[in-house]
């Protein structure tokens, strides 16, 4: 009897579900799913899209203190517009904004933009843009007796 009965349960159960194509909207591994990035220390942030545009704009902010001729900001705002340009233009698609950055996963992003803040403000700091004083540099290279090389012989023939 209860063999029976389960038998015509599990019918039931069988006719009444239908197949879909997308269970959920949450794909596990995917988005909103994913659930590692597979790198050791670095966890998995669902908001990494919206920090990329607020540490990036905040970078910007902070490399507007340089002369607009510093090699260093100018490097600086063009990977800061395109990474916020990029998360802005794919709210909800962390992967399509990894590709287009192609620099890592987007919790990867967050962390070298932070990384970035901690350079820019030591570059600040020391004022790294302005020219350096020329110096005379004294070169006169020692070679010892018979070069260092072993038996490589370094003249202009070539056979």
């Amino acid at each position: 009897m209860f063999a029976q009965l389960t038998r015509s349960l599990s019918r039931a159960a069988v006719s009444t579900i239908r197949p879909t194509r997308c269970f959920s909207t949450i794909v596990p591994g995917v988005g909103k799913g994913k659930t590692s990035t597979g790198l050791v220390g670095l966890s998995v942030d669902h908001d990494a899209l919206q920090k990329i545009v607020e540490k990036y704009n905040a970078l910007l902010q902070k490399v507007s203190q340089m002369p607009e001729t510093a090699q260093y900001r100018i490097n600086i705002e063009k990977i800061a517009n395109h990474r916020i340009n990029a998360a802005t233009s794919f709210p909800d698609d962390p992967e399509k904004v990894e590709e287009l950055c192609n620099c890592g996963q987007v919790e990867e992003l967050v962390e070298q933009a932070d990384n970035e803040m901690i350079v820019t403000e030591m570059y600040l700091r020391n004022r790294w843009w302005e020219i350096v004083r020329e110096a005379e540099i004294d070169y006169e290279p020692m070679q010892k007796e018979g070069g260092e090389h072993g038996d490589v012989e370094w003249d202009s023939k070539t056979e």
